[in-house]
């Protein structure tokens, strides 16, 4: 290998590259940049959010439960009667919720819009946005990635 512009490369020693090496470097970066995003989006629970099944319902908090993650952060699920159904609504971190000055309990009237989805064999919302008191927290973009994912609650 020779050092060539003050860095050392395979390439340098064989001289200036050529029109293959320049070819499959564009490739290579092309490749990246079309990664990028999907690799990005796979961190968080957006890719179960899925923005065409977005729906909004208003209902009544009939169950407050916080399951305990796989990497042992506290998360909060919310059972909401709305429309003769039950929905399991995926709220988000405990602490994301507390920290945005928001409280759920049993009874509560509540609006929520979030994406659609079938879990386990149910009817269940990951939320974007709730309602509550004329007050709305925000949990996800409009593509359903976290708001809390992007630092210590990024963009809140």
């Amino acid at each position: 290998m020779r050092k060539r512009n003050g860095v050392f490369s395979a390439w340098a020693a064989k001289g200036p590259l050529n029109f293959t090496q320049i070819r499959f470097l564009a490739v290579l970066a092309l490749a990246a940049l079309i990664a990028a995003p999907a690799l990005a989006q796979a961190g968080g629970q957006s890719r179960l959010y899925n923005p065409s099944t977005e729906t909004t319902l208003q209902g009544t908090v009939s169950a407050v439960t916080n399951p305990t993650g796989r990497r042992g952060w506290s998360g909060i699920h919310l059972s909401v009667q709305s429309g003769g159904q039950t929905y399991d609504v995926h709220v988000g971190p405990s602490a994301y919720v507390t920290d945005s000055g928001f409280a759920f309990a049993t009874g509560d009237k509540i609006q929520v819009t979030g994406s659609k989805i079938q879990l386990n064999g149910a009817d269940a919302l990951i939320a974007r946005e709730i309602t509550k008191d004329g007050k709305t927290l925000t949990l996800r973009d409009k593509q359903g990635f976290p708001k809390w994912s992007g630092g210590r609650w990024a963009a809140q």
